[in-house]
């Protein structure tokens, strides 16, 4: 039904649309439809690539009285591939990439079809950076709403915690922006509670000093698993807040710049980021290394943009993915030893288990401060199964629900929304928790009808 609508919506949008419209049949369609994670195979009946608020705004209008099913990407990084769906209307902001850097004001605004990778691009010029991720071509708009923990969450916070002002278009058209002093019950959802709300065009952000940073990975045999994982918790919990570093099971890749003694070998990673000044870095650095000597050091000064990218080709576009997430107050001597041993049944070189350090600055808030719920977690873990050929899924999938199933009992209960399939309502609330609530009235005010809804989805109260 949502198909068989496509052509008469297209048909009202060429009239107000100054961007590109495609169709099933388009010479662009097969590459349009495409996104990150390649398990995702869906194919929308129109895709909307907007240029301007203008475009937004007649996409979500022709959307919502064309009764078609709408979907919103930016960066199409979204593992469950919810920025795009099938039989209905794709409203594609990745035209929409300006970055105007305000240097006196240490501001940063950012359209909404940017990445990290290009707001790093101009703020760099500048000395500047804003809380992110952990990967560049990640999407700033997805990544943004549904909190955004990064390199920089224990310095400066959560990429929310960070986020001053958005514009965004509602499900009736209007325009309108959201901040401490406009919409203020808008810009509190915005901040964790994902696209359930509008369209987010544009954020402004704070931004801070960062240019050259001390960081980078090391790597640790397996056989060392357990004192490590016990070791970083203990220091990352306690450690001074410019100092960072999440704490992955890795596959090490046959590859330069890794030694060729360690290829293709199951190891434990730190991937450290300390934006404290530099002539004191090797000063904190030292009793790192002495406390637990690596097998591979690779952690020294390194310009922000080429930590935050230092992934980017080993997760290009395409693999499959498949992910599961929870986040985690204690990691007790239980949960090492089940980690320890799904780790060493990693099913493909790209399969891997991170935990992100969340504590630190992104402490300062409240849990019900901003939508985002799990400000008292320690550590946000993520499970994913990756392999580029597609006939390897099942192996991958079944590994990282099995891992998920068995630490499931010792996490706090929700997991980051930014790293879930499509898990359900009940997972969305468990990651909400005593927010829920609120969310869900906003949710009413804002958008009754739920035409934001190819998300993890808020249902209106």
């Amino acid at each position: 039904m949502e198909a068989s609508l496509s052509e008469p919506v297209a048909s009202a949008l060429k009239a107000h649309f100054r961007g590109q419209l495609i169709q099933p049949g388009d010479a662009a369609y097969e590459q349009a439809r495409a996104v990150y994670n390649g398990m995702i195979d869906k194919r929308p009946a129109l895709i909307a690539r907007c240029v301007d608020v203008a475009d937004v705004v007649a996409a979500v209008n022709a959307a919502r009285d064309g009764g078609m099913l709408l979907a919103v990407r930016g960066g199409a990084h979204n593992g469950a591939g919810l920025g795009t769906c099938d039989g209905g209307l794709v409203i594609d902001l990745s035209p929409m990439k300006g970055v105007f850097v305000d240097a006196a004001r240490k501001t940063l605004r950012v359209g909404g079809g940017c990445t990290w990778g290009d707001v790093d691009h101009a703020s760099s010029a500048y000395g500047l950076a804003t809380p992110s991720g952990f990967i560049s071509s990640t999407g700033v708009g997805g990544l943004t709403l549904g909190g955004g923990i990064g390199y920089l969450s224990r310095a400066y916070g959560l990429t929310i915690d960070n986020l001053l002002s958005a514009e965004v278009v509602l499900a009736d058209g209007r325009i309108v922006t959201a901040s401490d002093s406009e919409n203020a019950d808008l810009f509190w959802a915005l901040r964790g509670g994902g696209g359930n709300f509008g369209v987010v065009t544009s954020f402004e952000f704070k931004a801070h000093p960062v240019a050259t940073v001390y960081g980078g990975p090391m790597l640790w045999p397996m056989e060392q698993a357990r004192e490590l994982m016990k070791w970083w918790r203990d220091f990352i919990l306690d450690a001074p807040q410019d100092i960072n570093g999440w704490f992955g099971f890795v596959t090490v890749p046959p590859a330069p710049p890794f030694p060729e003694e360690v290829h293709l070998q199951k190891m434990c990673a730190v991937v450290w980021c300390y934006t404290g000044p530099l002539d004191q870095a090797e000063a904190h650095f030292r009793p790192i290394r002495e406390a637990m000597p690596p097998a591979v050091d690779f952690a020294g000064p390194i310009p922000w943009p080429v930590l935050q990218s230092l992934f980017d080709g080993l997760y290009p576009a395409g693999l499959q993915w498949y992910w599961k997430a929870d986040f985690v107050s204690d990691l007790s001597e239980k949960a090492i030893d089940l980690h320890i041993k799904y780790a060493q049944q990693l099913p493909s070189m790209h399969s891997t288990m991170h935990l992100y350090p969340i504590n630190g600055a992104a402490h300062r808030a409240g849990c019900d401060e901003t939508a985002f719920s799990y400000r008292d977690a320690s550590f946000a873990s993520v499970i994913v199964g990756v392999d580029p050929d597609p006939a390897n899924n099942d192996r991958i999938v079944q590994w990282a629900k099995d891992y998920w199933l068995a630490l499931h009992p010792h996490s706090a209960g929700g997991g980051y929304l930014n790293m879930m399939m499509d898990e359900g309502n009940d997972n969305v609330k468990a990651s909400y928790r005593d927010n829920y609530a609120r969310l869900a009235e906003i949710k009413r005010k804002y958008d009754p009808a739920n035409l934001f809804r190819v998300n993890q989805n808020i249902r209106p109260a």
